[in-house]
């Protein structure tokens, strides 16, 4: 038995398809983690979410929610107009949109393995991994609830863009999901950065990589995140970004949890420019 996290897919349902031939996926034995971003910009997002959602329901996956899996599940309820370049109208165009939005929104925003703690993004130093899972909790309970449509509706936006404990209400909930779901660069602080998505060595003055913060709560564990395609996949001790630009021309990535062995297959899309 084995458990591996796969790196963001978005809509790349043909590499999947060889990711999980390659690593000899087991559905009765093994299971697969999704670092979120199931969909979107690629060319089969709606049979991504169908093949994930039927290996969930044999308990077999699970996917934590992305920033694009938040932007799917807004444009179906009206609230974000697709932009150039979105593959989103392939899912709501299809007679099961509905079903699989609604599995898409009870997914979780962070995953615990063992010492391994799965998120999209990233977490703001402020946060150790026990506050993260309670953030986390609270943002669930909102979307599978009965209210969630009045809870999405305002939900997306850049301010605050920093973290205090004293936020309450729509500030809250915009600060945990934007870190869990969008973090990049940020401050000491816990300020998020929001403009900067190149790699790296193009931190803005006062800001570091999430991961990079000195003293940062959650070093304790083994992070393990996406949504950072131009930086590309990166292994460390307590930090792994998995996301390797499959959708931009790069590799679809599955790192096996129990001896951190790395396994890809090469995209099929055309080469572009920095993702989202």
């Amino acid at each position: 038995m084995a458990t591996y996290v796969v790196g963001d897919v978005q809509g790349c349902d043909d590499e999947l398809g060889e990711l999980l031939a390659l690593i000899g996926f087991n559905p009765d034995a093994d299971r697969v983690l999704f670092v979120g971003d199931l969909v979107n910009r690629g060319p089969k997002s709606a049979d991504v979410l169908r093949r994930v959602k039927a290996l969930a329901e044999r308990g077999a996956a699970e996917s934590v929610l992305g920033n694009h899996d938040f932007f799917l599940i807004m444009a179906h309820e009206g609230f974000s107009s697709l932009h150039a370049g979105d593959t989103l109208q392939q899912v709501l165009d299809e007679p099961d949109a509905e079903c699989l939005v609604a599995w898409l929104r009870a997914r979780p925003l962070l995953i615990e393995h063992g010492e391994n703690v799965i998120v999209h993004a990233g977490l703001l130093p402020a946060w150790s991994v026990s506050d993260a899972r309670v953030y986390a909790r609270e943002i669930e309970r909102e979307l599978r609830g009965t209210t969630y449509r009045d809870f999405l509706r305002n939900l997306f936006g850049n301010e605050p863009s920093a973290w205090h404990s004293e936020l309450t209400g729509l500030a809250r909930s915009r600060v945990i999901v934007n870190a869990l779901a969008r973090l990049r660069f940020c401050s000491v602080f816990s300020q998020i950065e929001f403009k900067e998505k190149r790699d790296f060595s193009f931190f803005p003055q006062g800001y570091l990589p999430w991961c990079r913060i000195p003293a940062r709560r959650s070093a304790d564990r083994h992070l393990i995140a996406g949504h950072w395609s131009s930086e590309g996949l990166r292994l460390a001790p307590n930090v792994s970004l998995i996301d390797s630009g499959c959708l931009w021309g790069g590799a679809l990535t599955a790192l096996r949890l129990e001896d951190r062995a790395v396994f890809q297959v090469p995209s099929r899309q055309p080469q572009s420019q920095l993702a989202d």
